[in-house]
């Protein structure tokens, strides 16, 4: 990632990071300084010292005063590479000096350098006492971020064939965490190309899909937790620490609780399974959310609400699932999958739901291998030219035909029902049928799946012509709704015959505190886990937002 002055101004695109070298890698003004200088302590620091190296936690902020810090990173090959130099005025970090996860990139003073250092704790002061300061930094964090993705540097090399629902898994997982990466599509290589990539990392094309970290460190088709673990995205909680808050579920609503409650002093962790946005966070562009007349991707804005939860202050532990709640005394106790225990005396549930699938034979063999639940750039690749089914009448996979319509040859839109109007935001039906590149079909069902490893063939019925059609198409984009995630919270509170979690009565019948509350106090439901919620991400961020004022009611009359 090299600074601005280092590239091309003619070659760079506006979006690009290093088009904005003042924003990406900006100079704080002498007054910015003086203020800043209150935080911390100056220090002498010689020549090729290192200050701070990748893969380590909680690693200080600093600020140039004299001299200049090296920012670089070390390739699969253990080769140095530079991305930047700073100078007078400038600062290191990018958004992992917001959390506790390691760091992706090293530093170290380029000459006999004198620096502000400011330790983890006061920094997270410095952002809340210096709202401007805070501004300049925190843009800069999320555009050094999207350089870093955008270039693959501070990341890991992926390797593996395109189509293997493994590599889609691991690339979609590093995608939604916002980790950098490069893919390397091994069906892309020529057969000598293959085989040379293949011998420098010594695995085999039966063992890919591979992750390479720097220095050849090679990791076999790793699990997500596994990847968590092994990358530093995963915070490790201290299972003596009792928070005032846990939210369950990093989608629009938990990321909007987690906000109100960390901005507001609430001692805040979020427990996400994944990755954040939920299944928000896997639509290719919401139209209809206040304030983005031009639409903003789902994981962009379960992006920003990330950072903007850990800048107050939130603990975010992902690609931990949560097991079992223990509810019979205080303070709760949540049990994850990795064998952590997480304390705290309110919880708030943002779990949301799980995909539904369509009850066609063989449909299980080919999840991953042709059938998917989201329509994001990564799958619009394997799509390029070719036809593709959406199914659902919701607003999300009305938003996948219009978004896999840029590049596919085709889209067959569907549905069960006679048509979209009763289940789907008129804007996207009028798209939908006014697209030359998209067929409706109403009352029309997939009844076959066909292929040999991956999906080649789909069979639907068409109702009203009373036809059966058979079509070689490989790529099928199920949205059909989803099913609650509560089967861990099943032996604590009431839910509802689908299984989702009622709220706004007491054990005993009666009316609750809080429209949210559960069957248990201090205990709370937001979003689309809540019996009775309407499932859209602006409900969502509303509720998630207004529980918190239920949680500070609750957490004073225990106190």
């Amino acid at each position: 990632m090299p600074t601005s002055a280092e590239a091309p101004q003619t070659l760079l695109d506006p979006a690009d990071p290093l088009a904005r070298a003042a924003q990406t890698f900006p100079h704080l003004s002498e007054e910015m300084i003086q203020r800043v200088t209150d935080y911390g302590a100056v220090e002498q620091i010689p020549a090729q010292t290192l200050l701070f190296q990748r893969g380590q936690r909680t690693v200080d902020f600093f600020l140039v005063l004299t001299g200049c810090i090296d920012v670089f990173d070390v390739d699969e090959k253990g080769q140095i590479v530079p991305i930047t130099h700073h100078t007078r005025g400038q600062f290191t970090g990018e958004l992992d000096l917001l959390n506790q996860r390691q760091v992706l990139v090293s530093g170290r003073a380029g000459d006999d350098t004198e620096v502000l250092r400011i330790s983890r704790e006061h920094f997270r002061r410095m952002l809340s006492a210096e709202p401007d300061i805070a501004e300049v930094i925190t843009r800069a964090y999320i555009l050094r971020r999207v350089a870093m993705i955008q270039q693959g540097t501070g990341g890991v090399l992926v390797l593996g064939r395109l189509r293997s629902p493994d590599t889609l898994r691991i690339e979609n997982f590093l995608t939604r965490n916002g980790y950098p990466h490069r893919l390397i599509d091994s069906d892309s290589l020529s057969a000598e190309a293959g085989d040379s990539l293949l011998d420098s990392f010594a695995v085999s094309a039966e063992q890919l899909p591979v992750v390479i970290t720097p220095g050849y460190a090679v990791m076999h088709n790793p699990g997500n937790a596994e990847l968590a673990d092994r990358l530093g995205l995963t915070e490790h909680t201290d299972p003596a620490h009792v928070y005032d808050v846990a939210i369950v579920g990093a989608g629009p609503g938990g990321l909007a609780a987690a906000v109100y409650a960390a901005s507001e002093g609430l001692s805040t962790i979020v427990i996400e399974g994944l990755a954040p946005g939920g299944q928000a966070g896997t639509s290719s562009k919401i139209e209809n959310y206040l304030g983005f007349p031009n639409g903003i991707s789902g994981q962009a804005l379960a992006g920003r609400a990330q950072i903007q939860a850990q800048k107050f202050g939130a603990r975010l532990a992902i690609s931990r699932a949560v097991v079992s709640l223990a509810c019979d005394e205080q303070p709760y106790q949540l049990a994850l999958d990795d064998g952590q225990e997480v304390r705290a005396r309110a919880v708030v549930i943002a779990s949301g739901a799980r995909y539904r699938r369509l009850d066609v034979p063989d449909y299980e063999r080919f999840e991953g291998r042709g059938i998917y639940y989201a329509a994001t750039a990564m799958e619009g690749k394997l799509c390029q030219d070719k036809h593709v089914i959406v199914v659902g009448g919701g607003n999300s996979a009305g938003q996948a035909s219009m978004f896999l319509s840029r590049t596919a040859a085709h889209v067959h839109h569907l549905v069960r029902g006679p048509g979209l109007a009763a289940t789907m935001s008129d804007y996207l039906v009028q798209r939908i049928t006014q697209s030359s590149r998209i067929t409706l079909h109403t009352d029309t069902s997939i009844v076959a799946l066909e292929g040999h490893g991956l999906l080649e063939h789909v069979s639907w019925f068409d109702r009203v012509r009373d036809v059966r059609e058979r079509h070689p198409i490989s790529h099928v984009f199920v949205m059909i709704g989803a099913e609650p995630n509560t089967d861990w919270v099943r032996d604590c509170l009431a839910l509802d015959a689908k299984g989702f979690v009622i709220t706004g009565v007491t054990a005993e019948g009666g009316a609750a505190s809080s429209p949210y509350a559960t069957t248990r106090p201090g205990i709370y439901a937001v979003g689309d886990v809540r019996a009775g919620s309407v499932k859209r991400v602006a409900s969502s961020v509303g509720e998630g937002s207004v529980v918190v004022q239920a949680v500070h009611q609750f957490l004073a009359e225990v106190s």
